[in-house]
This record gives structure tokens, sequence and C-alpha cells, in this order.
């Protein structure tokens, strides 16, 4: 299998994600401070990485580095918040 078709279904998994969340959001079933969430942006943030970096749009690979540094962030204080 060429590397393209795995980096093109990585991009579109990755969008399926990140809009899902924002439905998910936007329609109140899911929060935005819930795990779910911040786990749909962070693996929909890798998979656009992977997908904007191996075709040069470099300013679209920046913005989903900031993407998945937020939600692991937000994940973290999520997951810390729930141990203690």
């Amino acid at each position: 299998m060429e590397w393209k078709w795995i980096v093109d279904g990585l991009g579109w998994i990755g969008s399926v994600e990140i809009i899902l969340a924002y439905v998910l959001v936007s329609y109140e079933k899911l929060s935005a401070t819930s795990k779910w969430f911040q786990w749909l942006n962070l693996t929909g943030s890798v998979g656009l990485l992977i997908n904007t970096a191996y075709y040069g749009a470099f300013p679209s690979t920046v913005v989903n580095v900031v993407w998945f540094f937020i939600a692991l962030f937000a994940l973290y204080r999520i997951l810390k918040r729930s141990t203690t």
C-alpha cells in the first residue's frame, strides 16, 4: 500500500474526529471539559498533522501542532482532576 493512501486516510479520520467533537459539543452531547471531547481533538489533530506535514501544508501543520498541545494539556488537567 502506498504511503499516500495511509496519509490520506489519517487526514480524513482526523477531520471526522475534529468535526464530530465540535458537533457533539455544539449540540450539548459532550462537554468541552470532557475527556472524550479532548481525546477526539487530540487524535484528530494527530491525523491532520501527519497529513498536512506530508503534503507540505506547513501553516496547517503548525495549527495542528498547537491544537494537539491544547488538547493534550486539557486532557492532562481533566485526568489529573479525576484522580484527586
